[in-house]
């Protein structure tokens, strides 16, 4: 079974140090969509940054790495209107 296999909706994302880092609202293709932060946008992910799941989805990555790989435009071209 493949990690992406082991992800469910509103799991919450941990950060390699421990810190909260959101709930998984999807997958979205080879990333994670985030459910919608403080101001209404969902982010995303790489798969690449998950090193583990549980009942959790755990990074790869500690929390100030994550900005470097956090995108807030859908990855998807097709998809962006």
């Amino acid at each position: 079974m493949t990690l992406s296999q082991n992800i469910r909706e509103h799991m919450d994302v941990i950060c390699a140090d421990g810190h909260h880092h959101g709930q998984v609202d999807h997958l979205d293709g080879e990333y994670l969509k985030l459910t919608r932060d403080a101001q209404g946008q969902h982010h995303w992910l790489p798969l690449s940054t998950v090193d583990h799941v549980d009942e959790h989805v755990h990074l790869n990555l500690r929390h100030e790495e994550v900005a470097s790989h956090l995108l807030s435009q859908d990855p998807h071209p097709e998809h962006r209107q």
